[in-house]
């Protein structure tokens, strides 16, 4: 294969950003130490790659920052191959070993702790207010009624 073909390939990119197979990876290095051209080519794409990954970066959210904090202060965990053993004593300890402990603060259940009375106080004194509004408004409409009956009586008095 051609070096610019090799380059235009795509292989380079693969291998740079973990997606190639063990064999595509082994062909990399063997043409990475032979061509000083395919060499020069992955550094040049490697800190492009770096420079468009940190350019559209954004920073992970404090709740990711903490269970990394956890992971990295209790140590390198390693998951191991499941062996099937007739001892499930050990395999259940095996599985405690296996998992982390995290204890998340989460603010979402208190929230609505507290705004659930009150959205319904605010539902209760907002009925409250719409039935003494219909009922003077109601009585001033009588009122007004009974403000013109005697006006017109008084007129007619006279």
């Amino acid at each position: 294969m051609d070096t610019t073909d090799f380059i235009e390939s795509g292989i380079l990119e693969s291998y740079l950003l973990g997606l190639s197979n063990e064999e595509e990876r082994e062909y990399v290095k063997q043409r990475i130490l032979t061509d000083q051209e395919v060499s020069d080519y992955l550094v040049d794409l490697e800190t492009d790659i770096k420079g468009y990954f940190d350019q559209h970066s954004f920073p992970p959210p404090p709740e990711v920052r903490e269970i990394i904090a956890l992971r990295t202060s209790k140590g390198d965990i390693q998951k191991k191959k499941h062996v099937f053993n007739k001892n499930s004593a050990q395999e259940n300890t095996r599985k405690k070993d296996e998992y982390l402990e995290i204890e998340v603060n989460d603010t979402y259940i208190k929230v609505h702790k507290y705004w659930r009375p009150a959205f319904i106080a605010v539902f209760i004194l907002s009925k409250i207010f719409l039935i003494a509004g219909l009922y003077y408004y109601f009585k001033t409409a009588s009122l007004e009624q009974e403000l013109v009956k005697l006006k017109t009586e008084v007129q007619q008095l006279k």
